[in-house]
């Protein structure tokens, strides 16, 4: 008789490659592909199969360089800005591909909301359809925030995906039913910014000015899970992955080092907290677009 196995929460993992000089020691081209390659394997070993990318740097180039044969990966690939044109935007979306050395991607984003909201954000859609009725994506969607009111735009367009921020931190998403309202339409929510841009791993001293005022309230939040014994990066994940209607989790690696500490950490018992005791009560609104802080160090 064969038992079937109850999907582990750490399924749901997603990998974003970033390349930022305080959380990976700078290499040189020949060392930095071989690290990449190393990346990409603990992912697949890992079982993880979802890399989400974006048109910035020189991270596409990278991944296109390292990708074990055959690939075990799904990508998604964001948009430039509909300010550079719209032809700009469709082919930067098939040079993204390009830049990977792959023939079809498995969803395009427009990368930011507020560009459906235009005039042109009907011919904006339109043209990305288009891709997917060719087969050059197999999905379409975008990413937003609470404030662009995602249900909403995903009735008007019907994406297959949307990706929005959400982290113990900031439960906006969760908390107002966003979520819970978009996977009801069948839709597939990624999530991302799920360490708060490193703020769960940042003590007062370290903080930005424009976020000095919330030192007391992460201070709270940080003796909380001490309290609990409970890991910092274990809770992030921990709260993400069990979300109901969560398809893919999203996190930001710079190294196989970091990467294997957020699988770990994955795999860990669910902790018994009170995750809206966590959240803040005002949320900043530098929490979504400022430069992350360092992840962990000890990755």
């Amino acid at each position: 008789m064969r038992f079937a196995v109850p999907p582990s929460p750490a399924d749901k993992l997603a990998i974003a490659l970033v390349v930022e000089p305080d959380r990976s020691r700078p290499l040189p081209p020949g060392q930095r592909e071989e690290a990449t390659r190393h990346l990409l394997q603990t992912a697949g070993d890992a079982g993880i199969g979802l890399v989400a990318t974006r048109p910035e740097g020189d991270v596409e180039r990278m991944l296109g360089q390292a990708w074990p044969f055959p690939s075990p990966f799904r990508v998604t690939v964001r948009t430039v800005p509909l300010a550079d044109g719209l032809d700009r935007v469709e082919a930067r979306a098939r040079r993204s591909l390009e830049r990977m050395g792959l023939p079809r991607g498995d969803a395009v984003l427009v990368q930011n909301a507020g560009d459906l909201a235009g005039a042109e954000g009907r011919v904006l859609w339109d043209r990305l359809q288009a891709l997917k009725d060719r087969g050059v994506f197999r999905k379409v969607g975008f990413i937003a925030t609470v404030e662009d009111g995602p249900a909403l735009l995903a009735r008007r367009f019907q994406p297959d995906v949307v990706q929005l921020t959400c982290n113990i931190l900031d439960q906006r998403a969760a908390r107002s039913g966003v979520i819970a309202a978009l996977a009801s339409q069948g839709i597939e929510v990624h999530l991302a910014s799920v360490f708060a841009q490193g703020l769960l791993f940042a003590n007062r001293e370290s903080l930005p000015p424009e976020l000095a005022a919330h030192g007391i309230a992460l201070s709270r939040t940080r003796r909380r899970l001490a309290e609990a014994r409970v890991d910092p990066m274990q809770a992030a994940l921990a709260y993400a992955l069990t979300l109901p209607g969560v398809a893919s989790v999203i996190a930001s690696v710079a190294s196989s080092a970091e990467l294997r500490a957020i699988i770990a950490a994955s795999h860990a018992p669910r902790p018994d907290i009170d995750w809206d005791a966590l959240a803040l009560d005002e949320t900043p609104a530098a929490l979504a677009s400022r430069p992350r802080l360092r992840l962990v160090s000890a990755a």
